[in-house]
């Protein structure tokens, strides 16, 4: 059976029957990958606690089944590889664990990265550097942990191709700033436009979002609070409009 290596960050595990483990991986080189790891529950794994959400590792596997991909230059897998392997480049959820905001920032930033990575086996290069980047941050306590949550949310969202229009009409592109803000229709509207149903948010909470977007982090860490909870309400809203349901951790987020 072929052996890969490759970086990654532990998205998610759950259990595989008596001591395995499904591991959901985000790779630097494989995109989202989903492997198996033997043996993994039991106190005498020499890389069980490794393995943990958050976790950021250097991993091989075993490739059980894999179809090459000329194009691509990798395998395109088919059912679960085998981790045969696990380094520790830093254990990021232990650090976050006994922090309640910035354990929980980090569950909804691993729950998105899974959701914005659908296709196994496809590259996913900036969207792995975001989500490390972003538990670095967590980790190093950088920022307030909802901010930091927010700005992987946004610019996850541009990676996506969903940046919400902040600078202009989101429906005729007139340059703002504008004062409603429309979810369905993508973003800030102007008068003109403005769909039923749009917010109004206060004055500030657009520049907040586009300076989280920007990585203006002197500007984001300025705002007031009642500002920031109103721009993390609206990228919630239009991160979860566009995915169709909801991220289960978000509600759980401290703000």
């Amino acid at each position: 059976m072929p052996l890969y290596r490759d970086e990654a960050v532990v998205l998610r595990v759950h259990k595989l029957g008596e001591a395995d483990r499904i591991v959901t991986l985000l790779t630097r080189r494989h995109g989202r990958i989903r492997a198996v790891g033997k043996g993994v529950r039991r106190t005498t794994s020499r890389y069980g606690a490794r393995l943990e959400p958050g976790s950021h590792i250097d991993v091989q596997l075993h490739t059980r089944t894999a179809v090459p991909d000329a194009e691509r230059g990798h395998p395109r897998h088919h059912g679960l590889d085998l981790i045969t392997q696990v380094e520790s480049v830093d254990n990021y959820g232990a650090r976050l664990a006994a922090d309640y905001p910035s354990w929980t920032a980090a569950v909804a930033i691993c729950e998105t990265a899974e959701r914005l990575t659908s296709e196994e086996g496809e590259p996913a290069l900036r969207q792995y550097l975001l989500v490390v980047g972003a538990l670095r941050s967590l980790a190093d306590r950088e920022h307030e942990a909802a901010m930091i949550l927010d700005a992987f949310l946004i610019r996850s969202m541009s990676l996506a191709g969903w940046e919400p229009a902040l600078a202009e009409c989101a429906v005729c592109s007139a340059p703002g700033p504008h004062g409603a803000f429309n979810v369905p229709a993508g973003g800030a509207v102007c008068s003109n436009c403005r769909p039923s149903g749009s917010v109004r948010p206060q004055a500030g909470a657009l520049s907040l979002m586009s300076a989280l977007l920007s990585g203006n982090w002197a500007g984001a860490d300025a705002t007031a609070i009642d500002l920031r909870r109103e721009a993390s309400g609206l990228i919630a809203a239009h991160l979860q409009w566009h995915l169709e349901r909801g991220i289960r951790s978000l509600p759980l987020v401290d703000r």
